[in-house]
């Protein structure tokens, strides 16, 4: 069963657009590359030639006579003669290119020939992604994939796009869930986080609808990336790399989620380690979360590189890598246990990283003044605190009221709770998180309304055909809404 993917949307604009060039596909090992690609090429082209470097080394000598198109088709017939490649109607689909990145030099002449396209992927493209680079630079366009965010999961789950299309809206609107509503999206947020986002996890629980077998699948995808580790961490210490892999939810369990080397080998130094936690975020394996100098901006360069927080790329790694106990107390009864603040920071991470925000949070020295994360809009910075439970965001509220911040307007904090704004500080439930970067758009309309106020929420606004915002004529439904919420 294949599961609808948002890079479906993707590949569907690149095979409309008349000037497509050869397509790159990043991203970690078995987040759903090639079925994506195989199911979108099944749909659009009278012949697929899928060439996999790994299962088919044979074909790691296509380019030996050069890489025109002419030599590299005919290799491909030479090896194999029932590859049936008509011109104008073929897709040629270089799988695990990772294992021979020169072909990637290649796609410099198809995009010139014009006659086949082609699509590229791997799962350790970040490794060897300079070579690739080199190689075809201008010649290609690339796309990052990440595992299954959230709306995927709902749509594995069954529900349709306008279902999901009413979390937003909440949002815009400033109106509070439904019992119903915070209940189904709250468990279905929960299973998201036992999981994560892999397609073969999700699949699974998809079709059965229980967790059997979930756990031995994520543990073998730890089992995948080790082995990865094992086999591509040439030139750094493998066992510093695996240290640092397998310290990642030791650490993120403690109040204090800075990661700390000194854990990881006694009288270890950040320097020491920084190729290891570099090389893991390159791979895909892990993102890697900065402390910012002073919260401002621009976020880019305003940060120390010898702090930092990590999470796994997708947040079911952190729940393979749990003890039996504490990963079977997760599914049978949803008790998270130290892993609660860990869990959510970690979905918040992915979440932020999938809408194509750095991540970055900050830590005063006298730790009188800490938030998880930033982001920033065109015009501001945005603090984003994620609570496990509810409770007071004191510091949240220092950045947002204080002149010593103005970058800062306002903030946004999810929690266990419901919609509400207070003071300048939006606060959604959790599952609203992967909805963050649509909220913002609004947000920063709003600001620039003419008579806006935190203590209306964006409620006060309405879109005009499809443009920008303007205030909205009040209604009584929207004064006692915004009477409500503060």
């Amino acid at each position: 069963m294949y599961l609808r993917r948002k890079v479906d949307l993707f590949l569907s604009a690149w095979h409309n657009d008349p000037r497509r060039l050869p397509l790159i596909i990043r991203g970690p090992r078995q987040v759903g590359k090639t079925a994506s690609v195989l199911h979108f090429a099944k749909q659009n082209y009278a012949s697929v030639v899928e060439i996999n470097f790994v299962e088919e080394p044979a074909y790691r000598g296509i380019a030996s006579d050069g890489f025109r198109v002419e030599s590299v088709v005919k290799n491909i017939t030479l090896i194999d003669p029932s590859k049936n490649l008509p011109e104008h109607d073929t897709l040629i689909f270089f799988d695990e290119i990772q294992e021979y990145p020169e072909i990637a030099t290649a796609l410099k002449f198809f995009a010139q020939d014009g006659r086949y396209d082609v699509i590229c992927s791997g799962s350790m493209l970040g490794i060897n992604y300079q070579r690739i680079e080199s190689n075809s630079v201008g010649y290609k366009t690339d796309y990052q994939m990440h595992s299954m965010d959230f709306e995927e999961f709902m749509w594995a789950r069954g529900y349709k796009d306008n279902q999901i299309a009413e979390i937003g809206r909440h949002m815009t609107d400033m109106q509070p869930f439904n019992t119903t509503e915070l209940e189904v999206y709250r468990a279905a947020f929960l299973d998201y986080c036992v999981l994560g986002g892999m397609p073969a996890v999700v699949s699974l629980f998809a079709h059965t609808g229980t967790f059997a077998g979930t756990l031995a699948t994520q543990r073998q995808l730890v089992g995948d990336y080790r082995e990865d580790i094992q086999k591509y961490a040439e030139g750094f210490d493998k066992a510093r790399i695996l240290n640092v892999f397998d310290h990642i939810p030791v650490q993120l369990a403690k109040e204090n989620k800075k990661f700390q080397v000194s854990k990881v080998a006694k009288g270890a130094r950040f320097k020491d380690y920084r190729g290891c936690v570099e090389w893991l975020k390159t791979a895909g394996m892990a993102e890697v979360c900065y402390c910012l100098n002073f919260p401002e901006l621009p976020l880019k360069g305003n940060y120390d590189e010898d702090k930092c927080k990590l999470y796994f790329s997708d947040g079911g790694l952190l729940v393979a890598m749990l003890d039996d106990e504490a990963a079977e107390d997760l599914r049978a009864r949803k008790n998270l246990g130290v892993y609660k603040g860990a869990l959510y920071e970690s979905i918040a991470a992915d979440a932020l990283v999938r809408q194509g925000y750095g991540l970055y949070y900050y830590k005063k020295g006298d730790s009188t003044l800490e938030e998880d994360f930033f982001v920033r809009t065109a015009d501001n910075l945005v603090p984003v605190e994620v609570k496990a439970r509810g409770g007071r965001a004191k510091s949240l509220r220092t950045l947002v009221t204080s002149d010593a911040y103005p970058d800062i307007r306002f903030g946004v904090k999810f929690c266990d709770g419901n919609v509400g704004t207070s003071g300048g500080i939006y606060t959604f439930p959790h599952f609203c998180l992967f909805k963050l970067r649509e909220f913002l758009v609004n947000a920063t309309e709003a600001l620039r309304c003419p008579g806006f106020s935190f203590g209306g929420g964006l409620c006060r606004y309405e879109r005009v055909g499809g443009g920008g915002l303007v205030p909205r004529a009040p209604s009584l439904e929207l004064l006692l809404c915004c009477e409500l919420l503060g």
